[in-house]
């Protein structure tokens, strides 16, 4: 018995309508279904539902790390930059990290869930972190 895979991501939203605009055009994601306070989309094969939820406390989430994270080529991130500023949607700073763990582009949605464009795969960050720990293991 194991999990076989991920199966959908949602998110609580304060505006559905503003929400559904933000995933359509920001991360040109696809609606599929939408009723009442409830919309499916397809974000690269992703099953991504939005509920709206009107009265719940959202301050917590601008402090937090929390967040997800979708794969984009590491060709097309800065075609991504520039479409996200030319949707007026302002980026985070990265955190400092190696080019071997992959690049990101962090963000958020009208409702301050943070987002993450990266380049990178699990393998190439564990690849990362073990060369690291071969070199500091060698020079203690």
């Amino acid at each position: 018995m194991q999990i076989q895979g991920l199966n959908h991501i949602t998110f609580s939203v304060s505006e559905l309508e503003r929400s559904l605009a933000f995933y359509e055009r920001a991360l040109k994601a696809k609606l599929l279904f939408r009723e009442g306070a409830t919309a499916y989309l397809d974000l690269g094969g992703i099953w991504i539902a939005l509920n709206e939820q009107r009265n719940i406390l959202r301050y917590e989430i601008y402090h937090s790390y929390t967040h997800t994270a979708f794969t984009i080529s590491p060709t097309d991130g800065e075609d991504w930059k520039a479409h996200l500023t030319k949707q007026g949607i302002s980026l985070l700073q990265d955190r400092e990290r190696s080019l071997e763990e992959g690049q990101s582009l962090y963000f958020t949605d009208p409702d301050g869930h943070l987002l993450e464009l990266h380049t990178g795969s699990l393998a190439q960050r564990l690849s990362a972190y073990n060369a690291k720990a071969t070199i500091e293991n060698s020079t203690a």
